[in-house]
């Protein structure tokens, strides 16, 4: 990916590792208890959070949602060329939606991105690294620790920048979405409507994966930055993290009803979508017969 001309975003902020002066409240709900959950619906959700559209440890700790004290944290979080690479990627993506926006009538809100080490506060609650980025809709920022993008090559076997690119592509397809109204439609009408609340999150998130593949198609168009294998490689981490195959990774099984994010084909498939139309329209996932 060429990523080192890109237009630096100044939203970028590095909370540093959390060290012994991050001070968690206590009152979190034991592992194998949270809302009723047990051993192996924890490690669903643990592992599925990794590209959930909200913070998902409201679901597992006692904390105020509501909370957004600063962690003190000790350290960067972050080496200066994953600072820089992020800061790369965040100010394309505020180039393209921009635009996007402008085209529509529409004023773009740029979203923060907050670097942090070991554990952060959200205006969604307290998430540790182990939760994987997240958008957190309440404050408006995307949450990354970048040592995620080490776990994303080792444990899901899918390298490359281009990989940790759609990673933040993703997050900030969410970001899109608050903008849009269609988080907050999503969540009325899972309220409303209990039993299809995963079906929802499964177009809310691929969605986001269509959208991130817009970003890299308008990307491309105005500053030309893809390479050779590049697209393969976000097609790779895009299939890595489908439901399917980390339910079979955590449990040994797969149970298509309980999917928040859709499986690897699907996600593929939606990503590809929005890289070869470049159309937000293309990207209408709660509008299609066909996931």
């Amino acid at each position: 990916m060429r990523w080192q001309d890109l237009n630096r975003s100044s939203n970028v902020e590095d909370r540093g590792r959390a060290g012994g002066g991050f001070g968690m409240r206590g009152g979190g709900i034991p592992l194998g208890r949270a809302g009723g959950l047990g051993g192996v619906g924890i490690v669903i959700v643990l592992v599925a959070s990794i590209f959930f559209g909200f913070d998902p440890t409201i679901l597992l700790q006692g904390g105020d949602p509501y909370e957004t004290a600063e962690p003190r944290g000790t350290g960067e979080s972050a080496t200066p060329e994953a600072r820089d690479f992020v800061s790369a990627v965040l100010g394309s993506t505020e180039e393209v939606w921009g635009q996007e926006f402008r085209d529509a009538g529409r004023t773009y809100e740029q979203p923060r991105l907050v670097l942090f080490g070991d554990a952060v506060r959200s205006a969604c609650g307290t998430a540790q690294s182990a939760m994987g980025p997240f958008y957190c809709p309440l404050d408006r920022k995307v949450y990354l620790d970048t040592a995620f993008f080490d776990e994303l090559s080792r444990r899901f076997a899918a390298p490359g920048d281009f990989a940790q690119a759609y990673v933040i592509a993703h997050e900030v397809g969410h970001h899109v979405q608050t903008l849009l109204g269609i988080s907050d439609q999503v969540r009325r009408r899972a309220e409303t409507n209990p039993g299809q609340a995963n079906a929802l999150s499964v177009r809310q998130e691929l969605q986001a994966d269509c959208f991130a593949g817009l970003w890299a198609n308008h990307a491309d168009q105005a500053r030309q930055i893809l390479e050779s294998g590049d697209v393969e490689e976000a097609l790779n981490a895009a299939s890595a993290i489908g439901d399917d195959r980390l339910q079979k990774q955590a449990q040994g099984r797969v149970v298509p009803d309980s999917f928040t994010h859709g499986s690897s084909e699907q996600r593929v498939r939606w990503f590809k979508r929005g890289l070869e139309t470049g159309d937000m329209k293309a990207c209408d996932t709660f509008g299609a017969e066909r996931l």
